[in-house]
């Protein structure tokens, strides 16, 4: 008897210790349509949420991650699993899986990106960007709510207005993402790099500056500035893609 008391003892000191050090993330589906949230860990770091879930419209899913835990969460669209042909997913797909396990999904697609600090008294780092391009709103927040931890959605939706250029088209003839000009070019002066590889050299083009009016909260190229990255300390986080203030633009994919 005084066996299993120790023993349960021990299960509520773990356990509490386990829950101190891990933060939550809620993630919310408000688009009218399904989509498939995936994760994807920094090197070093673990997979969450088992890199991939299913989340009908209206549905919300809490997974946990450890207090240092680094990496990004995106959400995939137009996905069908069933199928044979490769990949899965029109937009964001990780080699055809539902469960990315550590695979970052192709791009373009857009990016939340975490950096908890594994303390409660300093304060985690998390933007999105639209570095590589964008598929889908995403606004991200503390719970409780608060303003100044907050990243907005936005205004418009970018692929109603993408340039044929850096349009991806799905087999209906539809606009399901837009690319960003260094993954559409492959230019250095559009992906910042080389000569220019500094925030002197490299500017914001007329494509970045088409999802900055879109989209100001969140990154538009490399060197965005000032940088829209938010930090604040909290246990809890949301992530709502189509949040319901993303914009009358907005139409339903």
């Amino acid at each position: 008897m005084k066996s299993l008391q120790v023993a349960a003892v021990l299960l509520l000191l773990f356990s509490g210790h386990s829950l101190a050090h891990t933060v939550t993330f809620y993630v919310h589906n408000k688009c009218p349509f399904p989509i498939w949230p995936a994760t994807a860990p920094n090197t070093g770091h673990p997979v969450i949420a088992n890199g991939g879930f299913y989340l009908p419209p209206g549905q919300m899913q809490r997974f946990e991650a450890p207090w240092t835990w680094n990496g990004r969460i995106w959400a995939r669209t137009g996905c069908n699993f069933n199928s044979n042909w490769q990949p899965a997913c029109e937009t964001g797909d990780c080699d055809g899986r539902l469960q990315c396990n550590g695979l970052i999904g192709i791009p373009p697609a857009t990016l939340v990106q975490v950096a908890l600090q594994g303390d409660k008294g300093k304060p985690n780092f998390y933007d999105v960007s639209l570095v590589d391009g964008y598929n889908l709103p995403v606004s991200v927040t503390t719970r409780p709510f608060s303003p100044k931890c907050t990243i907005g959605s936005c205004s418009k939706n970018p692929n109603n207005f993408c340039p044929q250029e850096l349009q991806v088209v799905n087999k209906n003839g539809e606009v399901v993402a837009c690319k960003s000009a260094c993954l559409a070019f492959d230019i250095d002066s559009f992906c910042c790099r080389n000569e220019f590889g500094t925030p002197e050299k490299c500017k914001p083009s007329v494509y970045a500056k088409m999802f900055k009016d879109a989209c100001p909260s969140y990154y538009s190229y490399a060197f965005d500035m000032p940088p829209p990255l938010v930090n604040c300390a909290s246990k809890d986080y949301v992530i709502t893609f189509c949040p319901s203030a993303w914009g009358t633009d907005q139409a339903s994919s």
